[in-house]
């Protein structure tokens, strides 16, 4: 009687959360449909995974960079809209990079490698990167305070933001913004470090509306579940993921403590079936929370662990689903 009391003890803290396997098999399919792209930053490639975990594609392998070309650090990765490009940020070499994934090449870059600058041609810890609909890149350039636009055809730029001046302001000025997320209605919502902002602005410009994340010191990467309601996370230790609709207020937190806490979780992005994908950087691993249990039911990597071989990480920073449309939806 003793045992089978020990047995469903465990499996009732299981299910509440409060006790976790320290290492939940990835072996295992999450519950996802397709692949996932992974910005695998501190082992410098772009990893992509399915539902069971397995290791598909990753860039680069040798031969894909061209003479001189370099890829460090990459923080963030989108899909074009047609599902054959990659727009990559590498935040920490301070360059945007679009890969085609047929060709398995770079085939346009922005910035200069290892070199932080709010000059011509430069950028300064850039963040997110998306390709819009009209062929323009637009990047949340962090320590310039600034949303930068450049069009790949002749590296011509635009901006919101007064650069290096780092205040809330919109759209003038920008607390040191990390994210420019794409939402439903075709606007943009920008996340500002600095004071916690989160803002929806049209491609004009106009501010619809300024919040800030509830409980969050650190907001980063913020984005649409659907109408009203949003996804941040906080960077910092003993991290949290929040949703929250846009008079600030909050709609669920997951925020564990112990050694179940997150560790910079950097990106969160919700799934079809109402559980969070998000990027546990420092764990070095990508988790599936659900809401339900609020607990996490299925990650890849090893937490607190960080390697190269299959199933392992070294700070993951960002993640995209591989759409229908992709090359990389094949395998």
């Amino acid at each position: 009687m003793r045992r089978i009391f020990v047995i469903s003890a465990l499996i009732s803290l299981l299910v509440s959360g409060l006790l976790l396997p320290s290492a939940i098999a990835s072996s295992a399919k999450a519950p996802f449909t397709g692949n996932i792209i992974i910005a695998d930053e501190g082992n410098n490639r772009l990893v992509v995974i399915n539902n069971a975990g397995q290791v598909k594609w990753t860039f680069p392998q040798p031969g894909d960079l061209a003479p001189g070309q370099t890829f460090k650090t990459p923080d963030d990765v989108f899909f074009s809209a047609d599902g054959k490009q990659l727009i990559v940020t590498e935040s920490e070499h301070q360059m945007i990079a679009i890969v085609d994934i047929a060709t398995r090449k770079i085939v346009y870059q922005y910035g200069v490698a290892g070199k932080a600058s709010s000059a011509k041609g430069h950028l300064h810890n850039p963040d997110d990167a998306m390709l819009l609909s009209d062929g323009r890149i637009v990047i949340a350039d962090i320590a310039n305070c600034r949303v930068l636009f450049v069009n790949p055809k002749n590296s011509k730029t635009s901006q919101f933001g007064f650069t290096g001046s780092c205040m809330h302001n919109p759209p003038k000025r920008f607390g040191s913004p990390n994210g420019a997320f794409p939402n439903a209605a075709g606007n943009f919502i920008v996340t500002e470090i600095n004071g916690d902002w989160i803002d929806e602005m049209t491609l004009t410009g106009k501010i619809l509306w300024s919040a800030h994340a509830p409980g969050v010191s650190y907001p980063s990467d913020t984005n649409e579940i659907s109408a009203n309601r949003y996804l941040t996370v906080d960077f910092v230790n003993h991290g949290q993921i929040v949703e929250f609709n846009r008079a600030g207020k909050l709609l669920w937190r997951y925020r564990p403590a112990g050694a179940l806490s997150l560790d910079h979780p950097s990106l969160a992005l919700p799934l079809p079936n109402k559980m969070v994908i998000a990027t546990d950087d420092a764990n070095h691993r990508i988790i599936i929370v659900d809401p339900k249990v609020n607990s996490v039911i299925w990650q890849y990597g090893k937490k607190g662990k960080a390697g190269t071989a299959a199933g392992f990480l070294n700070n993951p920073d960002g993640l995209d689903f591989v759409p229908a449309g992709s090359p990389l939806a094949k395998y």
